[in-house]
């Protein structure tokens, strides 16, 4: 009879627990379900530009993003233009997101008196896994320069045109790196000299490594192979910055080689070196605003 009791006991708490284990599988695999659909990598970068390059990063549809770009003079100009800060070079510019996807800028820089305006569209996103390992935006960019050159009146608006069009290949490795890869083909209207080509191509290679929740130190080096443009000496513009995240806006400072921030200019116009000094200090700030109202 013992027996007969501690049997019928056993079977029941068998039965209990195959009870529990079915319904902590049928959990799990709820769970894995909710979670089998693709996770887009987010926050590669935390502004629109690494430094003087555009990052794969979007102004969110409806928004606009008004960016300051300003760069001082050389540090190496010496005590009476207070190592470069009495000289200075702005860029004000507008952003607005049609789409999570599609971005419209316009800006004004005071290097040359130039316009520029830019379509950027993320053609990929980078996923968690190996769906889609990298992130991918096709940047186009136009700029005009209105400086008036004494003996060179015939320069009309479309001669003082360029074109560029840039690939933007970036990757999250973690939440402390990303690195982005710029393949970049340039168009000029017209050249200084017949030896010179209207057609440039140039790499550009950036980088962020986060140091704190709100900081970063980010990197970029531009490549232009030699041959191309020749009647001036050109040198490889090469960046460093250290960007603040304060909530609204992100904060950047900047040292560059390079005067002018718009890629039709700093990749075959940087005429300075780190090596002597020919250093500029600035910063970058953007600040976003919501047009559109966004409902849950």
């Amino acid at each position: 009879m013992n027996k007969l009791i501690f049997f019928l006991l056993a079977a029941v708490s068998f039965q209990r627990l195959r009870a529990q284990d079915s319904t902590l599988l049928h959990m799990l695999n709820d769970s894995m379900e909710a979670h089998s659909g693709k996770s887009y990598v987010s926050g590669t970068f935390k502004a629109t530009h690494i430094i003087n390059m555009q990052t794969v990063e979007s102004t969110v549809a409806g928004a606009l993003s008004f960016v300051i770009q300003h760069r001082f003079g050389k540090l190496n100009s010496g005590s009476y233009n207070f190592f470069g800060l009495d000289n200075a070079t702005l860029r004000l510019g507008l952003d607005y997101g049609i789409t999570d996807r599609l971005n419209v800028g316009i800006g004004r820089s005071s290097y040359l008196k130039t316009f520029d305006g830019f379509v950027k569209y993320k053609l990929l996103q980078q996923t968690d896994g190996r769906q889609m390992p990298v992130s991918v935006s096709v940047l186009g960019t136009v700029t005009n320069y209105t400086q008036r050159i004494t003996g060179k009146e015939y320069l009309t608006a479309n001669l003082r045109t360029a074109y560029s069009g840039q690939l933007l290949i970036a990757r999250k490795f973690s939440r402390i790196l990303s690195l982005e890869v710029i393949p970049t083909y340039l168009h000029y209207n017209l050249v200084p000299t017949v030896a010179d080509k209207n057609d440039v191509f140039a790499l550009g290679m950036g980088g962020r490594v986060k140091i704190t929740k709100r900081m970063s130190i980010n990197a970029e080096y531009d490549y232009l192979p030699s041959s191309q443009v020749v009647s001036t000496s050109v040198h490889n513009s090469f960046s460093l910055g250290w960007d603040i995240e304060t909530g609204g806006h992100v904060f950047q400072l900047v040292f560059s080689n390079s005067q002018s921030m718009l890629e039709t200019q700093y990749l075959t116009q940087t005429d300075g070196t780190w090596g002597k000094g020919d250093i500029y200090f600035g910063f970058n700030i953007s600040r976003n605003f919501n047009l559109k109202k966004h409902t849950k």
